[in-house]
């Protein structure tokens, strides 16, 4: 029979938060980055169902394309430099939230017009997480 070897060091599914002598931030942690990606894709989803859902014929086809399309350009386009990638259009911090607040909020409301408040709440909820997780990322865009 063969012996197993203990196997020394922290465990493979461990995140370390420190790399040399610099502390990761809690916001560039791959799990709050996959969340806060998964919350851009459902904000987009929520406002193309609404678009769907609200509408008939090519006023639906519109909606559903249109408005995901303009929210993603829009939060694609304004940026502020050293959070993500180059921006085109460089803006402040707290405008920079703004954008974000308001795309999540379009989102959010745009689910609960469609039926589906359930949804709605735990979208709601989830973002809420999400920036009570980048605590540091809001500080830095809000210049605290």
């Amino acid at each position: 029979m063969r012996e197993r070897r203990k196997r020394s060091g922290p465990p493979v599914w461990s995140y370390r938060v420190t790399r040399s002598a610099h502390t990761v931030a809690v916001s560039s942690t791959p799990a709050v980055l996959g969340l806060h990606f998964l919350l851009e894709l459902v904000a987009l989803f929520a406002v193309g169902y609404w678009g769907w859902t609200a509408h008939d014929g090519a006023q639906r086809w519109l909606w559903a394309t249109a408005l995901p399309l303009l929210l993603a350009t829009v939060w694609a386009v304004f940026r502020v430099p050293g959070d993500g990638g180059d921006p085109i259009v460089i803006v402040p911090g707290p405008l920079r939230l703004l954008i974000e607040f308001g795309v999540m909020g379009i989102a959010i409301a745009l689910l609960w017009a469609s039926g589906q408040a359930a949804w709605a709440i735990a979208v709601l909820a989830l973002v809420v997480l999400d920036y009570a997780l980048q605590y540091d990322r809001v500080a830095r865009l809000l210049g605290l």
